[in-house]
């Protein structure tokens, strides 16, 4: 149950920080403006809530994990916004990149 927590917990953190920096990008590169600007901050501001939820307590370890599900997702955020259509090799590397979170956050360690 701690790992589908977890993942969920992963899940929702990528869609506030990618979807923050998204609203970012729109407000600023996109001219749409300040609302979306400070949409995007608030966003933002929220994800770091959201990564301290995670069971383990070693934040270099959850954020080095974050860096693969951000890697992914942010693909998928594209595809869904953006239209964006990934290579092969842009879903190579995502799937080595959650393969990367999986053995950083749940593989059994003999502490």
């Amino acid at each position: 149950m701690l790992t589908a927590r977890s993942v969920a917990l992963f899940v929702l953190a990528a869609v506030f920080e990618i979807g923050g920096a998204w609203l970012i990008w729109q407000g600023v590169r996109e001219h749409r403006g300040i609302g979306w600007i400070a949409a995007g901050v608030v966003s933002l501001g929220v994800y770091g809530f959201v990564a301290t939820l995670q069971p383990s307590s070693e934040f270099g370890r959850i954020l080095a994990a974050y860096g693969g599900v951000f890697v992914a997702g942010s693909l998928i955020w594209a595809m869904v916004a953006d239209h964006y259509r990934p290579d092969r090799f842009d879903v190579l590397g995502a799937v080595i990149c959650l393969i990367g979170v999986g053995v950083i956050m749940y593989v059994p360690r003999g502490r």
